[in-house]
């Protein structure tokens, strides 16, 4: 993968590194750690401009993350809520819950987008539940492209100091990101353990 993430860029510029942004947002395991470091390397070489790569890479992970968002949006508060009431053990939710969780996310809509692009691993799922909720379209691109924007200068800011050593930002980020799915997995497993059907809870 590697190698296929250097020629793409060596051969497309700006349009690769579009294009790898949006699919490392569909598809998770196509690092972003490593393709705005190293298109921030091209950049201090004179390959390309610091501004266009930073703007390529935004574009492209913005792209991704509107994908999920009408991900969410297609599956809207009713067809979730008929999830969680027929297979709510899975979910490890209720249906009221997701009406609690949307009167949440109504509150702090703007913050969970900007921070939760700042966050391996959370960034990639963070469109979806603003899709369900149904926020604001303008208000998902304007929160998103913040978050985006900054992380996309962090990292490539970070290759172009580092230059030929640019792999080493996933060397750096790659344990932040271990650490944040293994919570999310144990919070869904300790979810899972704790959760009781609505009928169970009736006779409760």
């Amino acid at each position: 993968m590697f190698d296929w993430i250097v020629s793409l860029i060596d051969k497309a510029g700006y349009v690769g590194i579009a294009l790898l942004m949006l699919l490392e947002n569909v598809f998770p395991p196509i690092p972003s750690e490593l393709i705005m470091p190293l298109a921030g390397f091209s950049a201090a070489k004179g390959t390309l401009s610091f501004t266009g790569v930073v703007l390529a890479g935004t574009i492209g992970s913005l792209a991704g993350a509107y994908f999920w968002f009408l991900i969410g949006r297609w599956i809207g508060p009713k067809r979730l809520k008929r999830f969680a009431a027929r297979h709510g053990r899975w979910l490890t939710m209720h249906p009221d819950e997701v009406d609690q969780a949307r009167v949440f996310f109504a509150r702090h809509q703007g913050l969970a987008l900007f921070f939760g692009r700042l966050i391996p691993t959370i960034r990639s799922l963070i469109s979806v539940p603003a899709g369900v909720n149904c926020i604001p379209i303008s208000t998902f691109l304007l929160w998103s492209s913040l978050g985006t924007a900054l992380w996309t200068v962090f990292l490539a800011g970070a290759g172009y100091l580092l230059e030929s050593q640019y792999e080493r930002v996933s060397g750096w980020l790659n344990p932040i990101s271990n650490v944040v799915f293994a919570a999310l997995v144990v919070w869904y497993v300790y979810r899972a353990i704790r959760f009781k059907a609505p009928e169970a809870i009736e006779r409760a």
